[in-house]
């Protein structure tokens, strides 16, 4: 995963109410999830979450597929899973470049 990909997966994720849709979205069935079904689970209107599930759809995170006059939406764990591994590797490299701060006498 690109540099670009991964800021753009940590930009979707850096709101509570994303993460949070993340987990109803893990939780329920495969693909038979649509935002009336996210909204019933959060405090916020249904606008706000559509705007939110957007933000997941642009990162790649949530895949929409549509079932009659609906959207469900699903995660891409292919694309979750490939985060999590860039991340591994990004971090795992920072921790071995750098080096301990000196203290200041």
């Amino acid at each position: 995963m690109r540099d670009d990909d991964i800021a753009s997966v940590m930009r979707a994720l850096g709101h509570p109410v994303r993460l949070s849709i993340l987990r109803i979205l893990a939780e329920q069935d495969a693909g038979d999830c649509c935002c009336t079904d996210v909204t019933q689970c959060l405090p916020l209107a249904q606008s706000t979450v559509s705007q939110h599930i957007k933000v997941l759809l642009d990162a790649g995170l949530v895949e929409r597929q549509a079932k009659g006059t609906r959207n469900c939406y699903k995660l891409r764990t292919d694309r979750l899973a490939e985060f999590n591994s860039a991340c591994s590797g990004l971090f795992a490299g920072l921790a071995t470049t750098v080096s301990p701060v000196k203290e200041l006498a």
